[in-house]
């Protein structure tokens, strides 16, 4: 049985301040429900949302990592730096991170092998822009950034996938519960044909599109659906918690 994993993405958002307060309002809301609960903060917020959640279940995810152990990598962190923090999780690959920052298939492989090596646990996003789904390169889009992304990775124990449609991203849309968990399924059916029926068994794979306190359940109760990347909605204690407790 896969164990529901809901993550926020803060992204750039929030002063360590605001943070702290944030955290400290999330947790009495959170802290009798049953999915696995992370947020992934800025890194200037890190140390302090460290502090906040001790004693929470509320585990702490960085929002990008370098490929690097160290060097002349101006604006990166490293895999090193995030562990000594006490950061658990990573985002790779997010589609703002393709859109605006360069990031690609092989960036984001060369991201997840750094981070699966220092034992980081990474999500890693894939997903179709509008222009590809309506010209139906939903699979092959998927197909590509999975292979190439996932490329000579073997153990999957410690890795989440997260299907994010950037058209369904901060825009309000968000896929049919159907039609998200059909892509998922195929992303499964994909994972099982390259790396075989166990893996795509226990491999979570959580979807990233715009879920929210009013559609988190019916998202939820899809087979193929483990979980949520969590953007907006994460800003808001009672929206976040809204969705964590989606069982409610």
């Amino acid at each position: 049985m896969r164990k529901p994993i809901i993550a926020g993405n803060w992204k750039m958002n929030k002063t360590a301040k605001q943070a702290v307060e944030l955290i400290e309002e999330l947790k009495p809301l959170i802290a009798k429900s049953k999915p696995e609960v992370v947020v992934c903060v800025p890194y200037t917020d890190l140390w302090a949302v460290k502090d906040a959640i001790a004693g929470s279940k509320i585990k702490l995810g960085a929002e990008n990592v370098a490929w690097a152990d160290n060097g002349a990598f101006t604006g990166e962190i490293s895999a090193e730096m995030l562990k000594e923090i006490g950061v658990e999780y990573v985002i790779i690959g997010h589609s703002e991170r393709r859109q605006y920052f360069g990031e690609t298939d092989q960036s984001v492989n060369m991201r997840l092998v750094q981070a699966l090596k220092n034992d980081l646990k990474p999500i890693v996003c894939v997903g179709e822009t509008l222009q590809e789904r309506e010209k139906n390169k939903t699979k092959k889009v998927l197909k590509k950034q999975i292979l190439e992304g996932f490329k000579g990775i073997e153990d999957f124990t410690n890795i989440v996938i997260a299907y994010e449609p950037v058209w369904a991203i901060g825009t309000g849309k968000t896929a049919t519960a159907e039609d998200a968990n059909k892509t998922i399924g195929y992303i499964r059916s994909l994972v099982r044909k390259t790396w075989g029926a166990e893996v795509a068994k226990s491999l979570r794979i959580q979807y990233g599109g715009s879920m929210k306190p009013t559609n988190a359940k019916e998202l939820m109760a899809m087979r193929n659906i483990d979980g949520g990347l969590i953007g907006g909605a994460a800003l808001k204690a009672t929206d976040f918690a809204g969705i964590v407790n989606y069982k409610g």
